[in-house]
């Protein structure tokens, strides 16, 4: 009896002991992941360091070859508001991943669309932006047309060959009348032109088609064909990073600072003047 009690004793002690050590233990990896966070870096670095690709008008050079676009809008913001300066490192496309899991810089800033495939290699903050398909059509012969009213044998629509937007018109409006070309400008020119009802095309081309011939040209919906939200792109097993992030880019959106800023790049041509267009 004695014995069991004393066993009991010790069992009890060492639950105890336990119930001290675990938290403390939990509390000391916590801390040791705050401290590797690259956020910790950059605040001890005092500069953010951003990688992207130049892509219009998400990150460009202007007149005077100075960085300008959405992408260095949000990025200098974000910088301002942890603080610190920010360096933007200009990377081409198919190296800009490996750049950042090397270290090359901080996070990825770039109209990066979340993918499956992408994220199996790095981590990806909620999105910031969203992109899409959307349709631009001939004001003349689609005058009242509701979007269900594009879905007619009536109806032409004209998609570069092999395309995501001619996959997306076969799935969309499968009842209307394809014409495939070879080349990207041929698909506007036949709307233009009177010899298509419409096509669909990545924005900000359609916005942009509509605003150089606005008599004969429009984007009648704001509804996005195969939308994708873009996020920050960071390395993996930073959770800190993660979490400040997220929320830096929810208060963004939530005041409709990111909104606007979208707006004034992918809906006007306010800046084009900054510019060489091609």
């Amino acid at each position: 009896m004695n014995i069991t009690r004393r066993l009991a004793g010790v069992l009890l002690i060492g639950a105890m002991a336990a119930s001290f050590v675990l938290p403390a233990a939990a509390q000391d990896t916590r801390q040791a992941l705050s401290s590797e966070s690259v956020i910790e870096t950059i605040k001890k670095r005092g500069v953010i360091k951003i990688g992207l690709s130049l892509f219009i008008p998400w990150s460009m050079r202007d007149k005077n070859g100075e960085l300008i676009g959405f992408e260095l809008d949000v990025g200098r913001e974000l910088a301002d508001d942890m603080g610190v300066d920010v360096e933007f490192i200009p990377t081409s496309w198919d190296g800009i991943i490996p750049a950042l899991v090397s270290g090359k810089f901080d996070a990825i800033i770039s109209g990066m669309s979340v993918t499956a495939q992408r994220n199996l290699t790095i981590n990806f903050t909620n999105p910031y932006a969203f992109s899409g398909l959307t349709i631009l059509a001939n004001k003349e012969m689609t005058e009242g047309f509701m979007i269900e009213d594009f879905n007619s044998e009536d109806v032409t629509f004209a998609a570069r060959r092999g395309a995501t937007p001619a996959v997306v018109i076969a799935e969309q409006f499968p009842m209307a009348e394809l014409l495939l070309f070879d080349e990207d400008g041929a698909s506007a020119q036949e709307v233009l032109n009177g010899n298509a009802h419409a096509t669909i095309a990545s924005e900000p081309t359609p916005s942009r088609e509509a605003r150089n011939y606005p008599e004969t040209l429009y984007v009648p919906f704001d509804q996005l064909f195969d939308p994708r939200g873009e996020g920050f792109a960071i390395r993996k097993g930073d959770p800190d990073a993660l979490n400040f992030f997220n929320n830096w880019i929810a208060q963004k959106w939530r005041s409709g600072w990111l909104k606007e800023r979208h707006d004034y790049w992918f809906k006007t041509e306010d800046w084009a003047d900054q510019v060489v267009m091609n």
